[in-house]
């Protein structure tokens, strides 16, 4: 049997989603819960490895079982297991041979910048704070760039395990609620730091330090010493994944 899980977490106090001997992570906490409930190991498969500090909405694993599952009987079962910081939100029994990580057919991510000269606390970790002076406009034409497909090595880290820099992004654009900016972008695969250095970037041109031009020439395949400063991890979501058309969430 082939089980779907859909995933939410606070990723603050995570060492990121992989397993490490000796670190809080997501994979773990999750590991032990179904040990426990199905009386056997699962290998779990995932669709985004998110960073430490990274959180997620609608973050999507998938494992086979040996064990009779029904799907409401198990969301409440490791609900009542897993710590405050993950939830289970939905549970499915998929076809034999569906995985997580290969089947997804892109990824979204969200984020979140708090534009205001005050912080908030209810948004502290939750979004990273901006109380530069920024240009809206500039963030809108920079992500209307980012459709395509580009040569996103100046928005990874130097020392990669990736050999294909190059991207697919359905959509990207800005999003204004309140006080609250949000970046969301769709692409089928992303790189280590890809979204936070393309946060980091855009908000360094809507700040003045940079052009939009000097950004878009950065697409073309710009070492990654020419972007700008990674953003905070505290700031991204892996807000949703989908399959053949259909969105997991």
């Amino acid at each position: 049997m082939t089980i779907k899980l859909v995933l939410e977490y606070d990723g603050s106090e995570f060492s990121g989603w992989a397993a490490q001997p000796g670190l809080r992570t997501v994979e773990g906490e999750l590991s032990r819960s179904l040990a426990t409930v199905l009386g056997e190991t699962a290998v779990l498969s995932v669709a985004g490895r998110t960073d430490t500090g990274v959180h997620a909405w609608g973050q999507v694993a998938s494992f086979e079982t040996a064990a009779t599952v029904l799907p409401e009987q198990l969301a409440r079962n490791l609900n009542g297991l897993l710590p405050h910081d993950v939830s289970v939100s939905a549970v499915d029994i998929v076809p034999s041979g569906f995985d997580a990580r290969r089947d997804a057919v892109s990824r979204t991510y969200c984020y979140r910048v708090l534009a205001r000269p005050a912080p908030s606390p209810f948004e502290r970790g939750r979004a990273l704070w901006w109380p530069h002076p920024l240009d809206g406009q500039s963030l809108h034409v920079c992500a209307a760039g980012l459709r395509g497909s580009h040569d996103f090595t100046a928005f990874t880290p130097t020392q990669s395990d990736h050999v294909r820099f190059e991207r697919d992004v359905q959509t990207a654009e800005w999003r204004r609620a309140g006080s609250v900016l949000e970046l969301w972008i769709e692409a089928d695969t992303f790189m280590r730091h890809m979204v936070r250095v393309l946060a980091g970037t855009m908000l360094d041109v809507a700040a003045g330090r940079r052009t939009v031009g000097s950004f878009m020439r950065l697409l073309e395949g710009a070492p990654r010493s020419e972007a700008g400063p990674t953003a905070e991890a505290h700031g991204l979501y892996l807000a949703s994944v989908r399959y053949d058309g259909k969105t997991a969430q």
